[in-house]
């Protein structure tokens, strides 16, 4: 036998031998890798068990109060901060199924409906068909919906999601009142090719800055995160809460005119919270809601600012901590043990509750109980501030009722306006 034959014969067996071994080998290792994953993939299930406890949270309240008060919220923050954790554990408590729509992928015909042609477009037009996202979450009837990254969003799909933040129409379809709206940016400078927000869609929400506290992500760490809660309503206080609300923003907005519709003059102010009259009825709703449920102080100047932009805001909280409104239901049911306010903008503040009061609910008893109220202000000498609010009594008049002592004073300026 040759040398090389020898070499050959002699190796044959050992690479068959080599090649058992590495296919074992590799078997071992494939099952050991699985092994490996499953218990990795336990750790990762057991990493994700936590529970939630009530804490005392501003930024969390504030997020219940808006989205209570069903206004569409956008949460600024860096990267990695937890804003849709957040979201996640807010649906979860809510009991609401989340419906997440990265923005900044999408194409504005995601938002506005695609056009579909049917059989004689002539007859019936062409439609505006939604995205799959919309139609599971009308058929669901109730949900979060949480458009992420807006600030990486190009200004064609942010023009497009005007019509779904403020009139919740999405193509042909126009989500159910239940579905609240809550959406997450990066700031334009840690944001992914980020953009300013257009001033249009920027004054469609109420926009809250999400931090982090240390100690908040240590303990949740620890496996026990803070929960959010929609605020618990009282309905009672409902009647009340609206015409305390009114009387407030109005009275507010009569002392601070130049305050009702104010755009920032730079575009990173513009992409944010400032004052309009539709920001001013995001406030109004925030308030009405605030002092239905009794939320907290800090929680509600968060929102009131986040709506109606950082100067007015902190205008509007500090006007409201000075005003101190009394009930107005309760002084319509005792009107003659009144006594009104000594200063100006209290007095029109609250004989503007006292009117929305009454038209809240409107009886003959609390409608001649409202014009005692008015009368009081003729007895100090100040029927100007209460003209206004003698015009909106009088208007709700039923033509059956017969006109109270109280309306004496106002009579000459009820006939000039034709409410009289």
């Amino acid at each position: 036998m040759s040398p090389c034959a020898t070499r050959s014969s002699a190796t044959t067996p050992a690479s068959a031998s080599v090649t058992r071994a590495t296919t074992t080998r590799t078997g071992t290792t494939i099952n050991d890798d699985l092994g490996n994953l499953a218990a990795a993939d336990e750790i990762n299930r057991r990493l994700r068990v936590h529970r939630t406890e009530p804490a005392a949270s501003a930024q969390l309240e504030a997020l219940a109060l808006a989205v209570a008060a069903n206004l569409p919220v956008l949460l600024w923050g860096e990267p990695g901060i937890g804003k849709s954790a957040g979201l996640e554990q807010l649906a979860a408590g809510l009991g609401l199924p989340l419906e997440t729509v990265i923005a900044s992928v999408h194409e504005p015909s995601d938002f506005a409906g695609l056009p579909i042609v049917g059989d004689d477009p002539a007859v019936t037009g062409v439609p505006m068909a939604p995205p799959d996202w919309a139609v599971r979450v009308t058929t669901r009837g109730r949900g979060l919906v949480f458009f992420d990254e807006l600030s990486s969003a190009p200004p064609a799909v942010q023009a497009a999601l005007l019509r779904v933040v403020l009139e919740r129409r999405v193509g042909s379809l126009r989500l159910p009142e239940p579905v609240r709206i809550v959406a997450a940016a990066n700031p334009p400078s840690s944001a992914a090719d980020g953009w300013h927000l257009s001033p249009p869609l920027a004054n469609r929400f109420v926009h809250l800055r999400w931090t982090h506290d240390p100690r908040t992500v240590a303990r949740g760490l620890a496996g026990t995160w803070p929960a959010a809660r929609i605020p618990s309503i009282d309905a009672a206080r409902i009647p009340g809460a609206v015409a305390r609300a009114r009387g407030a923003v109005s009275g507010f907005l009569s002392a601070r005119p130049g305050l009702a519709h104010h755009l920032p003059a730079d575009a990173e102010s513009r992409g944010g919270a400032w004052p309009s009259p539709r920001t001013w009825e995001m406030a109004l709703k925030l308030l009405a809601v605030a002092y239905a449920s009794g939320t907290g102080r800090e929680a509600l100047a968060a929102a009131v600012v986040g709506a109606v932009g950082d100067g007015a805001g902190v205008e509007l909280i500090s006007y409201l901590e000075e005003l101190d409104l009394p009930d107005p239901d309760r002084v319509l049911a005792d009107p003659a043990a009144f006594k009104l306010p000594e200063r100006g903008d209290r007095q029109l503040a609250f004989l503007t509750a006292v009117v929305a009061a009454v038209q809240g609910d409107l009886t003959r008893r609390r409608w001649e109980a409202g014009w005692v109220v008015l009368a009081k202000a003729v007895d100090a000498g100040v029927p100007d501030v209460a003209a206004r609010a003698a015009m909106d009594l009088a208007a709700m008049r039923d033509l059956a009722w017969p006109v109270p002592p109280g309306i004496d004073a106002f009579v000459d300026l009820l006939q000039l306006s034709g409410a009289l």
